[in-house]
Formats: C-alpha cells, sequence, structure tokens
C-alpha cells in the first residue's frame, strides 16, 4: 500500500482560474486607449505605446506618451492645488485617504486582476499580498495626517513631489509613494512604469470617487523620457524613484545643486544566511519566497544563499526537491506559484547571465519538470552553485528566478560574504540560537533584516537601503519625513559674508633661533601630521597680523585620514554612555581653555562676540553629550506574530566641509553630533579662519578621544571637498561653507557611490539657533534606520 507522502507526491493541481471578466471590461469601456490624468480630467491620447500581457504577448490598451510640455502641465496643476491641500488640514485629508482605503478594498479583485494582466505575477501575490498592502498603506498614512501636527512639530509639506516607479510592483509603489504624500499635504506628479500603468490610472479613478480635489494627484504616463521630464522640472520640490542604480545615478547628478530633495530606492542584492542550527524546512520555503515570489523581480530578493557548510549538502538537496514541485504556467491560475516574466527584454538579460556563468563552470540546476509556456516571456526557477565570490552571477542584480549559491564556516565569515556587495537593501538571517541572530544581523550593512522570515513588509516599518541601494525611508515615521520639511529651514540667513582682512602684513623677524614653528600640520588618526604636498598657507588676521600658517592638505591627505577613520570601528561599538563621557571631556577641557579660543576667533575674524562663540561652542558639545544616549530606535509592531526593532545606526565615516563664519562653533555644531551617534569624521575646517581647529587637536587629546575618530585636514574647501565626494570610502559627506556651486558639484560627485549628502546651497545657518544648528533633524543627517524583523515563536 503505497504511503500518504507517496499518494501526495502524485497528486496534480487542477486548474484554478480567476475570471478576468470585469478587468477586461473596464479596459473596453475605456476604448482601452488612454491619456493622462491632470487636474482631476482625462487629456486626449496623443502619441501612444502599447501595454502588453507578458504571459501571452498580448497588447492590453494604448498608453499616452507625455511629453515635456504635458509634465510642465501636470506641475502646474498640482503647484495650483498644493496650497489649498496643505491648508485643508492634516484631519480633513484623513478623512480623503480613508475613503481611498475603502474603495481600495472595495475594488480589491479588480486591482489585483488588472494588475496580474498588466505585470505578470501571479493572482495569488497581487490578491493576497499587494492589495492588502495597499490598502493598509493608506489606512495607516490617514492616522499620520490626523496626527501630523502633534507628531511633526515645526513641519510642513515639502510642496509638489514627482514620483517615478518601477514595473515589478505597480500599485503597492504607487501606495507606498503617494500615501506619505498625501498625508503630509504634498501634491504629486506620478508616473507608473511604461510597461505597467494601468492599475495607476484605475487608481486615479479612485481618486476622483474618493473627492480628492483637482491638481492633487496626477499621473502622466509615458517611458524615460517622461521620467526625465519629471526631474529636470524645476517646479518640483521632491523627487522619489524606485528603480535600478544606473538610473538613480543619473538622477541624482540632474538634481545636483537644485535644492531638491531626493530620496532613492535602487538595486539590491541580498544575503539569505543559514546557520546550521536553523530550522531547516522553514528555512527552505522561507527561500522560496525570498526568491521566486514575483519570479524574482524584487529589489529585496533573498538573490545570493549562504549556508552554513556543515549542512549545505542537506540544504541544497532539500532546496531541489522544493524546486522541482514549483509550478509555472498562467497567472491567472491560483495554483501557479510563478508567472510570467514583465517584458522579453528581462527575459534575455537573465538568460545571458545564467549562460555566462554556465560557461564559467558554474553549476546550473533548473527542474526538469518545469514545463515553459509557447508564448509569452519565461524563465524557470533557477539554482546556480560554485561561482566565485567576484562572478557576476554573485555581484550584479540579476533581478529574475536565479539563486546563487555558496558557504560559509562561521558567523563572521557568513557576515564578510553578506556584505561582499556594493548594495546593501535587506538580508535575512535564519538561526534557532536568537543571541546568535542578534549579533549577526546588526552586522550587516542593509536597510532590513528579517529573522526566520522573509519578505515582511508593513506600512509602520520603514523600508530602504545601504550603499548602493540608495537613501532615504519608505514607510513608518521615517518614511513620513522624507515629505516633511522643518519650518526652521524657511528661516535660514543669506550667506554671511565673510569679511576682508586688511593687507597682509609680513611675519615679523625672530631673533631667537629657537622660536616655536607656528605651521600647523594635520590631525590624522590621532596624530599631528604633516600634508603629504608639503606646502602651506599663511594666514592672517583681521588687522594683517601674520598668525601661522596651515597644512595645504591633498588627495593623499584625505586618502590617509579615511583610512585612520576607518580603523576606529572602536568608537561605533562604544556604548553611547561611554561617547557621551568623551563629548563632556571635550567640553569641559575647551571651557579651560576658552579665553584662548576666544582670543584666536577675535584675531582670525575680528569678532566682536569671540568669547559668546566660544561659550556657545561649550554648550553645544554638552548639548550632543547629552542626545548621545538618548536618540533610541524603536520598537514596532506589524500585524504578524512579532516585533520590527528599528535601529538608528551610524552612517559610517562621514566627510565634514565647515562653514566660515562662525569657525569654531560651526565645526563643533557639525562634528559633535556626528561623532554622538558613533560615526568617525573626516573634517575640512573653515578655509578662511581654519587655526581655531588646529588649536582643538590638543583639546581633543586631552579627551580620552580616540585616534581617527575625528581628522582634520585643512586646504582648499573646494578641492578637498571634491576629493571626499569622489571617495568610496566616505559613507556620507555634508558641505555647508556656503559655496552653491561648490555644493552641487559634491552632490553630482556622490553619484558614483550614491552616498548621503547634506549641504547648505548658498545660504547660511544661524549656528547659534538650536533650530537651525541641533535637534533631531541633524541627528537623522547623522544616522541611517536599520529595520530587524523578530518573529515570535519560530
Amino acid at each position: 500500500m503505497p504511503t500518504i507522502t507517496e499518494i501526495l507526491n502524485t497528486m496534480e493541481y487542477g486548474p484554478a482560474p480567476e475570471s478576468q471578466k470585469e478587468a477586461q471590461a473596464w479596459l473596453d469601456q475605456r476604448g482601452r486607449k488612454f491619456g493622462l490624468f491632470i487636474d482631476n480630467a482625462w487629456t486626449e491620447a496623443g502619441e501612444t505605446f502599447a501595454s502588453t500581457n507578458p504571459a501571452d504577448g498580448k497588447e492590453l490598451a494604448q498608453l499616452t506618451q507625455a511629453t515635456a510640455e504635458d509634465v510642465d502641465r501636470a506641475v502646474q496643476a498640482a503647484r495650483r492645488a498644493q496650497p489649498a491641500w496643505a491648508a485643508l488640514g492634516g484631519p480633513a485629508r484623513a478623512r480623503i485617504m480613508y475613503a481611498i482605503a475603502r474603495l481600495m478594498q472595495k475594488h480589491a479583485r479588480l486591482f489585483a486582476v488588472l494588475e496580474t494582466l498588466d505585470n505578470g505575477k501571479t493572482i495569488r501575490e497581487t490578491r493576497d499580498a499587494d492589495l492588502p498592502l495597499v490598502a493598509r498603506h493608506f489606512y495607516h498614512h490617514a492616522g499620520w495626517a490626523q496626527l501630523l501636527d502633534e507628531e511633526f512639530p515645526g513641519h510642513r509639506a515639502v510642496g509638489v513631489v514627482g514620483q517615478i516607479v518601477p514595473w515589478n510592483f505597480p500599485l503597492l509603489m504607487l501606495a507606498w509613494k503617494i500615501a506619505p504624500a498625501l498625508a503630509a499635504g504634498n501634491t504629486i506628479v506620478f508616473k507608473p512604469a511604461e510597461f505597467t500603468p494601468l492599475t495607476a490610472l484605475l487608481f486615479a479613478e479612485i481618486c476622483v470617487q474618493a473627492g480628492v480635489p483637482a491638481g492633487v494627484v496626477n499621473i502622466v504616463t509615458g517611458d524615460g523620457r517622461t521620467g526625465e521630464a519629471i526631474v529636470k522640472h524645476e517646479g518640483i520640490d521632491k523627487l522619489a524613484f524606485t528603480g535600478s542604480t544606473e538610473v538613480g545615478r543619473l538622477i541624482r547628478e540632474a538634481t545636483a545643486g537644485s535644492g531638491k530633495k531626493l530620496s532613492l530606492e535602487l538595486g539590491g542584492k541580498s544575503p539569505y544566511i543559514v546557520f546550521e542550527d536553523a530550522d531547516i524546512d522553514a528555512a527552505v520555503e522561507g527561500l522560496v519566497d525570498s526568491i521566486w515570489f514575483n519570479q524574482g523581480q524584487v529589489c529585496c530578493a533573498g538573490s545570493r544563499l549562504l549556508v552554513q557548510e556543515s549542512v549545505e549538502e542537506r540544504f541544497l538537496k532539500k532546496l531541489k526537491a522544493r524546486m522541482d514541485n514549483l509550478r509555472l504556467g498562467s497567472p491567472l491560475d491560483k495554483s501557479m506559484d510563478i508567472g510570467a516574466l514583465v517584458d522579453p527584454i528581462q527575459r534575455q538579460r537573465i538568460h545571458g547571465l545564467v549562460e555566462a556563468a554556465r560557461a564559467e563552470g558554474c553549476e546550473i540546476y533548473q527542474p526538469s519538470a518545469c514545463e515553459i509556456p509557447a508564448e509569452g516571456s519565461w524563465f524557470p526557477p533557477t539554482l546556480i552553485t560554485g561561482a566565485s565570490t567576484s562572478a557576476a552571477v554573485a555581484q550584479a542584480e540579476i533581478f529574475g528566478p536565479v539563486l546563487v549559491a555558496m558557504s560559509f564556516r562561521t558567523p563572521a565569515e557568513a557576515v564578510q560574504l553578506a556584505n561582499n556587495t556594493v548594495y546593501g537593501l535587506a538580508a535575512c538571517v535564519w538561526s534557532e540560537n536568537i543571541s546568535l541572530a542578534l549579533d549577526v544581523a546588526p552586522q550587516i550593512k542593509a536597510g532590513v533584516v528579517w529573522i526566520n522570515t522573509a519578505n515582511q513588509f508593513d506600512a509602520a516599518c520603514g523600508f530602504g537601503g545601504y550603499k548602493e541601494s540608495g537613501y532615504g525611508r519608505e514607510g513608518g515615521r521615517e518614511g513620513m519625513f522624507e515629505y516633511l520639511v522643518p519650518v526652521s529651514e524657511d528661516a535660514r540667513p543669506a550667506l554671511p559674508a565673510v569679511a576682508k582682512s586688511a593687507a597682509a602684513k609680513p611675519a615679523a623677524a625672530s631673533s631667537d633661533p629657537f622660536a616655536i614653528d607656528r605651521t600647523a600640520k594635520l590631525y590624522i588618526g590621532g596624530k599631528q601630521a604633516r600634508p603629504d604636498g608639503a606646502y602651506s598657507r599663511a594666514i592672517h588676521g583681521a588687522d594683517g597680523t601674520f598668525l601661522g600658517e596651515i597644512g595645504e592638505g591633498n588627495r593623499k591627505d584625505i586618502r590617509n585620514a579615511v583610512e585612520a577613520a576607518h580603523k576606529a570601528t572602536g568608537w561605533t561599538k562604544a556604548t553611547a554612555h561611554n561617547r557621551a563621557q568623551v563629548l563632556y571631556y571635550i567640553a569641559e577641557n575647551l571651557a579651560a581653555r576658552g579665553q584662548e579660543f576666544a582670543d584666536r576667533i577675535a584675531a582670525q575674524t575680528g569678532s566682536k562676540t569671540a568669547e559668546k562663540e566660544v561659550q556657545a561652542s561649550i554648550e553645544r558639545l554638552f548639548y550632543w553629550a547629552a542626545w548621545a544616549d538618548k536618540y533610541d530606535g524603536a520598537a514596532h509592531q506589524p500585524p504578524m506574530h512579532g516585533i520590527t526593532v528599528a535601529l538608528n545606526e551610524a552612517i559610517g565615516v562621514i566627510g565634514i566641509v565647515c562653514p566660515n563664519e562662525n569657525p569654531l562653533l560651526g565645526f563643533i555644531s557639525l562634528v559633535a553630533p556626528a561623532i554622538a551617534v558613533g560615526n568617525r569624521v573626516v573634517v575640512v575646517p573653515s578655509e578662511a579662519h581654519p587655526l581655531t581647529a588646529t588649536d582643538l587637536y590638543q583639546v581633543f587629546d586631552t579627551s580620552d578621544l580616540p585616534g581617527g575618530v575625528v581628522n582634520i585636514v585643512t586646504g582648499s574647501a573646494d578641492e578637498l571637498a571634491r576629493t571626499l565626494a569622489s571617495h568610496s570610502d566616505i559613507d556620507a559627506l555634508w558641505r555647508h561653507d556656503g559655496s552653491a556651486a561648490g555644493c552641487a558639484e559634491v552632490e553630482k560627485l556622490s553619484a558614483g557611490s550614491l552616498k548621503r549628502t547634506w549641504t547648505g546651497g548658498a545660504k547660511g545657518r544661524d549656528w547659534f539657533s538650536t533650530q537651525q544648528a541641533a535637534g533631531r533633524t541633524v541627528l537623522a543627517h547623522a544616522t541611517q534606520v536599520k529595520n530587524i524583523w523578530i518573529p515570535y515563536g519560530v
């Protein structure tokens, strides 16, 4: 008699097709030809392009290719509507957003079928994952709109936002972006992907039904030309982009110096780490959801399997058996696991990468029983083993149903392999030892880490990456901040002019052969260092008196400083309490030499309030010492059996270009918050008045500040900032010297490694004001949020 297992293995799934009647009827009612949705009205269709069903290649509808003029009309409509939408108030906006959420639930099946037809993903995913999350985002952010004044005091809407989304989660990406923007009081110009625009157009009808005022939501369809018009439009105040890293770089370059707020959610090559004590069966099932969900067309897909060597053979055997049972076929069949790829171009790219791996000697496993339909764009689930860590398939984002597997021996090696990528979006850690999992998770350079689960998302929990996976977060409190601006930014003063010194007087000749050389060196790794170029520059006071010389740092000096900063990892690992103590010591030692620093400031700048600046600098150090152990994260309770811990993590190594005005206070106001939360810094002090910063060396040396935490390189702000912006091992760059051209340049150069930037543009900042130079806004620039998902009882 056959066993139950044998019987189950011989059972066949019957077809379970989902009706597409209503979706096709909706397309027919609109003549299968769509214009643009601008100012709550539909334009006549212009130049059109086709949207096709990836599963069979058949045309679904014709869409309008929006021109730059169309985008301009949409931006103008959004600009007209924005003041009234913001003035409507959070509670009134919340009611409209609640209406949107209810309508999305009411028409959920229509949206799900239309999404499957347009995208190729299975109806199980659109129906059971995408649509519930879409409604959840509008409900959740309606709540933020209701609480906006209470929870985000001192903030206002950014204004008009441009939003561009990819084709892998068309409707869900729409909800992720539109919901927080509406809640904050912004108006929107939204571009869906040219492959998958249909659910965005159906959403436009929902907006009208829900009572969204004219001009608040505008939807323009088209290819990259439409996106480029949105990016370059001067009337856009913020851009939110989800897509490829390559396009993200182009957007960063195009917006450099524009003052536009920018958030980028880009590519990924996420590690899926399985330790030997993991529940192997659960980890295999989680891996199926992680890499073959949505045909692997997921930016956070667990496409790199790292399995501990002791269980590798057993794990891969179980994985192959599970792959053999995956069903590929009609996305509208509810019994299917894998649907169609979005377009034949995507299939060609995936096929090329897999065949290149085969040519390199890798082993390629694909289920033999997986039948590929004759029509449409399909690719079977694929497992690649034997690839080197530098192979293209191990480093490039394949964006398809392809898994690359390799092994590790120790937790340290697992972390090293996990971080061996230019990306940093997500990761999975599987272990029954929760202590091990919670030790490994913070070490992984990724914005989201799932423990004993995979691909969990919720509107209350932020999502976003590190490194070349972009910056900014979507969802949660941090996602709301992306669509808000501190009101204090509106009060920033015009850039103060640096007073011209009197004609320089030559240095007085000394008859003392033992006179102290007044050439200030650089400060690198806790030691004074001569500049590599062996050049120095004379510094004269406000009255022209020669005060001393400073070293002219160059590219090699920056290199040395960055290396020293990267070695000082003990500072990041130190407790926040210990960092606070060091900041207190710095403040106390600065106070002990307060008059000396005041005299130095007065001599350089001619300031009559130098003593006030020193006192403010001491108070600012105490302020950031107080914050060091109080900028905590949060524990979210998403709708799962568990919690999500949001950690405020140090960014890493930050380059800082200080202002010329208030040379001590400006320096302290930027350096202190950065190191308070565990960053290490490479600082370019005031180019005009650098001696105040070089006088700090002795203060640092007597305050228990470890070498390499603060590195100071004097010299040309433009040249050194250029080097910092181009350096791949600088994780973020702040420039606040008031140079509009310089700020634009570092933003453009930062696109190479997609490092975060915080620039002041051509405006100044009241460094004495806690509203403009302190507070949580500064701390947000100094940290990044990592969300660690921890389910209970698994």
